[in-house]
């Protein structure tokens, strides 16, 4: 028996409405915007050849 509103007779609740998940459905991102080097306030460039460039003489 479909749930019917108390406040709007005649309307059927959510439990028999029919959503369609298509196959790109996402319910929640896989990284927000935060969680980026950008949202961080960070480049986005990196500096690893730097870091290369001047490591100690010991690490040679």
């Amino acid at each position: 028996m479909p749930l019917v509103s108390a406040v709007h007779p005649g309307v059927r609740g959510d439990d028999d409405r029919t959503v369609d998940f298509g196959e790109d459905f996402v319910v929640l991102p896989e990284q927000t915007a935060d969680d980026t080097d950008r949202g961080w306030g960070e480049h986005s460039g990196g500096n690893d050849d730097r870091l290369l460039a001047e490591r100690p003489p010991h690490w040679d």
